[in-house]
């Protein structure tokens, strides 16, 4: 069976493009009459930079010109998965203000419509990378898989209040709060089956050390989760006070805790997913999906605590309150800021993951000769401007 290629530019007497897992040089319209490359290199980063410094280095320069390819599914496919992400943020919006849970609004409960909106502007961005095409259509894709994955266990815990309680908790806002993420989600997988997003890889000898530091990062972000994070200390007029700490993942229904569980669980999983995802800089879309829920719940306590505690959260009566001279004190526990510190250091990291892959390749890989006489060594120079494009995508975009 042929082999399909992708060329990408052709000059005057060669055509560079990406076969099966590397990356070659065909004498012109050779590709098209299926024969093989007459040099190749692996494909990888270095190794497109390196087929990309040996095709100028021996083309004609002013010859290259790029090859115009059509899109690789029809473009309503991308339409379809940003409608069905535009459907689910519609849907989470108009769940902000009917009752949620147990009578309550999303909107009448800052601590709580924060992290909400966070979660809508995160597949809001992207759906709109999707419809952008191209390469942000694989990163606005994988951004909305990120933040759909972390938060189907949030949403699970809000739904397990009322599997525990009764399905008179349940409220419009709840109902449309979940279609809303499922339809986020539907569009957001379906946004990574449109073209190829890359995939887990084992790290190279040199990244090891940094992916082990992602990951366990994920871990101390899970951990730390679910710990109490708010603290309250009740003061009496006659000098009494009593500490209470409460937000313990653990001290709900059976349901509530196999949601925030799964917070966890997919937090790590996604997290780990990330740090080795090839290539690199669709990996940081990946992280940055994740991290968006683990932003959104500490910016949440934040509000919580500027909101101030009520006597009736500890089942104490406005009357009983005011009679004792109540006074109620809200902060944070340390393990809130521990959370906090894995947070930022996952945020660093995806930083320095999204730098690195960015940077251009030390030395190209030496080419591979399959047929012919070998070549001398890529020429370090680009005879246009020194910088290769962006590598080919794989074969099936445009089949020569």
């Amino acid at each position: 069976m042929r082999e399909k290629v992708t060329i990408s530019h052709r000059g005057s007497r060669y055509e560079i493009g990406r076969g099966n897992r590397f990356y070659g040089i065909w004498t012109a319209g050779a590709a098209q009459a299926g024969s093989q490359p007459f040099e190749w290199w692996p494909d990888t980063r270095e190794g497109w930079s390196g087929a990309w410094q040996r095709f100028t280095a021996i083309e004609a320069p002013g010859t290259i010109a790029a090859v115009s390819r059509p899109a690789l599914l029809p473009v309503g496919n991308a339409a379809i998965a940003a409608a069905l992400l535009a459907v689910g943020v519609v849907c989470g919006i108009a769940g902000l203000f009917p009752s949620y849970v147990a009578g309550a609004s999303l909107a009448h409960q800052p601590a709580e419509l924060v992290p909400h909106a966070i979660y809508l502007a995160a597949w809001s961005m992207s759906a709109v990378l999707i419809v952008l095409g191209g390469g942000r259509l694989r990163a606005g894709a994988l951004l909305g898989l990120g933040t759909s994955i972390v938060t189907f266990g949030l949403f699970f815990a809000d739904a397990g209040q009322v599997i525990a309680g009764g399905a008179h908790l349940a409220g419009a806002g709840l109902v449309l709060g979940l279609v809303g993420w499922l339809a986020c989600a539907a569009g957001s997988a379906m946004a990574v089956r449109l073209r190829p997003a890359g995939a887990p890889a084992q790290p190279r000898a040199g990244r090891i050390g940094p992916v082990a530091a992602l990951i366990l990062a994920g871990l101390g972000a899970a951990i730390a989760f679910a710990p109490s994070w708010d603290s309250f200390v009740l003061r009496a007029a006659g000098g009494t006070t009593q500490s209470v700490t409460a937000g313990n993942a653990f001290a709900n229904p059976g349901p509530v805790i196999f949601g925030n569980v799964a917070v966890m669980v997919a937090l790590v999983a996604v997290v780990a997913a990330a740090a080795l995802w090839r290539p690199a800089r669709l990996g940081t879309a990946l992280l940055a999906g994740a991290a968006v829920p683990l932003v959104a719940q500490a910016i949440s306590a934040l509000v919580g605590v500027a909101e101030g505690a009520t006597p009736q959260q500890f089942g104490i009566s406005s009357a009983e309150a005011s009679r004792i001279g109540l006074t109620i004190d809200s902060g944070l526990t340390p393990v809130f800021w521990v959370y906090c510190a894995f947070v930022a250091a996952l945020i660093a990291a995806g930083a320095w993951m999204l730098a690195a892959s960015r940077r251009p390749a030390a030395a190209p890989q030496q080419a591979l000769v399959i047929s012919g006489v070998v070549s001398p060594s890529p020429r370090v120079e680009d005879a246009s401007s020194g910088v290769s494009p962006a590598a080919p995508d794989a074969p099936g975009a445009t089949n020569a």
